[in-house]
């Protein structure tokens, strides 16, 4: 995994690489191990280098093929190279590398801009031509890579993250409205294209954009997620397809073994990380690190899964690390958590993930994590709620969304308003074929887009903060395209993820599966006290909120009245949530007009 930003011109000027430098410099955290810039003509192309696979210099980017005139940079982890190198070589190719990169820029040269659809693993590239100055970029199926845009006079800059964008400068950094309401909505989720700046896009998932010499640009969705309904797939028994899906699950571990360097976990304990584990061990990983991540106890509430990480560490011998961080380290190194956020993000895990990822990164480049599988196997409330529902779209809206539209309206100050986006995003997805029962219709909804700009840009955002590669096998596209053929009945099995549970009882420790799910807010920031209450105020009452007038000032007053009275229905603070995005605002100096 790596770091990667360019500049393409249409305008006959040559690239800004002071501008590259500063992208470049930017991300250094995402590849501490190397860098490299090319500039031929009026595209200019940047990276930081996360040496996984292919330690060599050889496969140092960007790199380029004088021979058959085409050059990449590449973030990312393409789990079947091996094959597709030995395919290519059968077709004549010859390789100077053993890495994925030099792959995928063969693999284009080959098959086209369809290459990708032979890729299994997490990407984002830009692919450029010599001779045509055709410009391809690219992001796979899942979003688990990020890739932002923004346009420029006279041209067009790309970058992993969007604080880079904006060090290059020259971005139009107002306020989208219609960013905004999806904000205040979704629990700071910004679908594919929009970000909170009207200036800059980001590549949806699975999808390609093409960029001609002249400046014209085209895209193309390559991957969309369907729930079939097969007769045979409804006539198969639930203990039948649990046998099926966890042949694919050791499938998709076992792929993302595929590394030059040792691979870790993170085992928090509950079901999901726990399987990757006994899934791992399983396949023979010899010296297996492992780690979890806990707080204190507060109020009552339980602050870490500690005992249940340790005996799946038992059962199946791996080095373990316990790592405890005490509610003061916590709020004391929030600021860097904001910092290492592309957009910005509410999830009280954050700053958890953060403090793991750097604990974990002094022993282990690479991990595999358990993001996703509430998604992906329905281990979430509302998707009971939906299970028969005449009104889904509303009865989604009614669990998942943080404000109706008469509260955003109220939220928001005057001039800064949209329609109601929210809405009409859910009632589009939902409408789209492909998947008929309301169940499959909010599943699809949350792995595509809810999952990708929460969860997983969560954990790349604070794992790529220290230079930490994380894999997510639950995202493998394969098994999302199976679990989608799996009838939501056997979902919505024994409590939630009912298949995916009695999978688990054949890899690890039955009292993992039969407890109550964990999940550790940080009480400072779930009820917005202390320090983190008087950051947020100064955030929200500053001269440059005043000027920015994002929000009523008399909806602010009253929740700076009570904190703890303002609670989204999933549980969140409203506060935060604007505090949160006031604190970025501020944090990465964009003007937010």
């Amino acid at each position: 995994m790596c770091g990667i930003a360019g500049e393409v011109r249409f305008d006959g000027q040559a690239p800004d690489v002071a501008a590259l430098a500063r992208m470049n410099r930017r991300q250094g955290p995402r590849g501490p191990d190397g860098e490299g810039v090319f500039v031929q003509g009026g595209r200019a192309f940047g990276h930081r280098r996360l040496k996984i696979m292919d330690l060599s210099e050889a496969a140092q980017q960007p790199m380029f093929d004088p021979a058959l005139g085409i050059g990449i940079v590449f973030n990312g982890a393409v789990y079947n190279h091996p094959q597709l190198r030995r395919e290519l070589e059968g077709e004549g190719y010859r390789f100077y590398s053993h890495g994925d990169t030099e792959v995928l820029l063969k693999a284009y040269h080959a098959w086209g801009p369809d290459f990708v659809e032979r890729l299994n693993g997490m990407f984002a590239f830009a692919i450029w031509e010599r001779d045509s100055g055709r410009v391809l970029l690219g992001r796979d199926r899942l979003g688990i890579k990020p890739l932002y845009y923004a346009p420029v006079a006279g041209g067009l800059r790309f970058a992993s993250t969007l604080p880079a964008l904006l060090d290059a400068g020259g971005v139009d950094t107002a306020i989208d409205p219609v960013a905004l309401n999806f904000y205040l909505s979704f629990h700071a989720v910004v679908p594919a294209p929009w970000t909170i700046y009207a200036g800059v896009r980001k590549l949806a998932p699975g999808t390609l954009m093409t960029i001609e010499a002249d400046g014209r640009t085209s895209g193309r969705t390559f991957w969309t997620l369907a729930y079939p309904r097969a007769a045979e797939d409804e006539a198969r028994s639930f203990e039948e397809w649990t046998e099926v899906l966890l042949d694919g699950l050791r499938a998709s571990v076992e792929r993302r073994l595929v590394a030059d360097v040792p691979v870790g976990a993170l085992l928090s304990g509950g079901v999901d990380s726990s399987l990757i584990v006994g899934l791992m061990a399983e396949a023979g990983v010899a010296g297996l690190r492992t780690y979890n991540v806990g707080f204190e106890d507060v109020g009552g509430e339980k602050g870490n899964e500690f005992e249940y990480a340790e005996i799946v560490a038992r059962r199946f011998g791996t080095v373990h690390e316990r790592i405890f961080v005490p509610e003061a380290e916590l709020l004391a190194r929030l600021p860097e958590a904001v910092e290492a956020m592309s957009e910005p993000m509410v999830s009280h895990d954050c700053i958890g993930f953060y403090l793991l990822s750097e604990a974990v990164s002094r022993h282990s480049k690479v991990v595999q994590s358990g993001q996703g599988a509430d998604e992906v196997f329905g281990g979430y409330h509302w998707y009971p709620r939906l299970d028969g529902s005449a009104s889904p779209v509303a009865d989604y809206l009614a669990a998942f969304r943080d404000r109706d539209y008469d509260e955003y309206v109220r939220t928001v100050a005057p001039g800064r308003t949209a329609g109601d986006e929210s809405a009409a995003f859910v009632a589009e997805r939902f409408a789209a074929p492909g998947a008929d029962d309301p169940v499959d219709k909010a599943l699809r909804l949350d792995t595509t887009v809810m999952l990708t700009d929460d969860p997983v840009k969560r954990v790349d955002n604070m794992t790529m903060a220290f230079g930490l590669e994380a894999r997510v096998p639950f995202l493998d596209h394969e098994l999302v395209e199976l679990a989608a053929r799996i009838p939501a009945r056997h979902k919505l099995a024994h409590g939630g993820k009912g298949v995916l549970k009695e999978a688990a009882r054949k890899v690890v420790p039955s009292e993992v599966i039969d407890r109550p799910k964990g999940y550790f807010p940080v009480p400072a920031l779930k009820y917005l006290q202390g320090s983190v209450l008087e950051r947020v105020r100064d955030a929200l009452t500053s001269r440059a909120a005043r000027e920015r007038g994002l929000f009523r000032q008399d909806y602010v007053d009253a929740l700076l009245r009570d904190p703890g009275a303002h609670i989204t229905p999933l549980r969140g603070s409203k506060l935060w949530q604007l505090g949160l995005l006031e604190w970025w605002l501020q944090t990465h100096g964009g003007a937010g007009a």
